[in-house]
């Protein structure tokens, strides 16, 4: 704008002397500074800097209160609460990609009948990260090398009762089924994914190993955890090694389908076989499954269920027998607040 109006002026000045035969020096200068001003060309925007990130963070709260008074069918008071973040932060350039998540779960829940004591309903720590290269630019193959793991952050207990069962306000005791690095379970896996699309990918890693470590000596024969010598006691836990390495091959299927804005799915399952320990018949299984449903804004109506099947893990069963094989299986039905941070791009 500041070109236009200088140059206009110029033409004006030159103008005023129209009628001179023969233009003055001075006209003749501003004549050739007008027109060096207006082949002046106006500078380039600079070009955007291309972005290789997306990250994305998402926040789930639910809580649930159940009071009753004078209910004659009675029952009891109670209060969960349950609270879920799953961040992620993928890089992509030209054939390579490099995309990590993290998935932290924790409730619990209180009732009256058990004074003084919160139960454990959830939790979970769950790490993924996979680095691929592809193997042709339009091809739907990846060389890929991948890093799991998972666990929980506090102990969980089975079959509470109270330590004095004549004192109504003697602490909770309970029989310990897991805690934190109680197991812990590492994959590192080397292999090739196959991507057909975005929604759905299968990862066949033939070189993998596995790192299974359980922190507490009290669990440590309960999930498989070998003896640190032939001739050591089996009854007890700080002659259990605490950690048992597992070298194998494993295969990962994912499907991840958003049928619209408010509706989502999305599966996960895990195949892993020990060449070092009856290959192809000692098996583990870990199937993950999230049904998700935002029919308002904030607020979503969740269902999660995973199965585990692990020859390695002893459970007792319903009669308190201890058995080896059982398939493990858990479910957890939420109505939760819920934020989403919509995924952006960083440079």
């Amino acid at each position: 704008m500041k070109k236009s109006v200088l140059y206009i002026f110029m033409l004006a000045s030159v103008a005023a002397y129209a009628q001179e035969p023969e233009l003055s020096d001075a006209q003749q200068a501003a004549m050739d500074a007008a027109q060096a001003i207006n082949d002046v060309k106006a500078p380039e925007p600079e070009p955007e800097k291309p972005c290789y990130w997306t990250t994305s963070y998402g926040f789930d709260l639910g809580f649930n209160q159940t009071a009753l008074v004078n209910w004659a069918a009675g029952g009891y008071n109670t209060v969960s609460l349950a609270a879920g973040t799953d961040i992620s932060a993928n890089f992509a350039k030209d054939l390579t990609s490099w995309d990590n998540r993290i998935q932290l779960d924790y409730g619990f829940l209180w009732s009256a009948d058990k004074k003084n004591l919160l139960q454990k309903s959830k939790d979970r720590i769950y790490l993924e990260s996979k680095f691929a290269y592809k193997t042709g630019e339009n091809s739907k193959w990846n060389y890929t090398a991948s890093l799991n793991f998972r666990s929980q952050f506090s102990n969980s207990f089975d079959n509470y009762r109270q330590e004095n069962p004549d004192d109504p306000n003697s602490r909770w005791i309970g029989d310990l089924k897991s805690g934190f690095l109680a197991p812990a379970y590492t994959d590192i896996a080397l292999g090739l994914e196959w991507k057909p699309t975005e929604w759905f990918n299968v990862n066949i890693a033939p070189i993998t190993g596995g790192i299974t470590a359980v922190r507490d000596p009290e669990l440590r024969k309960s999930y498989g955890m070998k003896l640190k010598s032939d001739t050591a006691d089996p009854t007890i836990g700080d002659n259990y090694r605490s950690a048992l390495f597992q070298f194998g091959a494993q295969i990962k299927l994912n499907i991840k389908v958003d049928i619209n804005d408010s509706f989502k799915y999305e599966t996960q399952a895990v195949f892993f076989t020990d060449y070092l320990n009856k290959p192809f018949v000692y098996n583990r299984v870990n199937w993950d499954n999230s049904i998700s449903w935002t029919p308002v804004k904030f607020f979503k109506i969740g269902l999660a269920t995973w199965l585990i099947y692990d020859p390695l893990v002893t459970i007792k069963d319903k009669n308190g027998v201890e058995r080896t094989s059982l398939v493990q299986f858990k479910e957890f039905l939420s109505l939760s607040l819920t934020y989403t941070f919509k995924p952006s791009k960083k440079k």
